[in-house]
């Protein structure tokens, strides 16, 4: 459907899109004042950095290595996805 270069260059709006629509959700942490909250979709992970005192997403990473799924390989299993 699309490669994570193509999500990159993306706008914000259509980022959420992707993630509304075809994101599969796996889990959220606390990092400081922000819910991170992770998604896969397409052959990669999504970070949405979502602030709960102003109500609002502050920041999407989106990533394809493992260095990035660090703060969480205590937490998840990937077996459901590579099967």
């Amino acid at each position: 459907m699309f490669t994570l270069d193509d999500f990159r260059v993306m706008t914000f709006e259509k980022k959420c899109d992707i993630i509304t629509f075809h994101g599969n959700y796996l889990m959220q942490r606390v990092l400081a004042d922000c819910k991170v909250f992770l998604y896969y979709t397409d052959g990669f992970f999504i970070e949405v950095f979502y602030s709960p005192k102003y109500q609002k997403v502050l920041m999407i990473n989106a990533f394809d290595n493992t260095i990035g799924l660090k703060p969480y390989l205590d937490k998840i299993s990937l077996e459901d996805l590579v099967s």
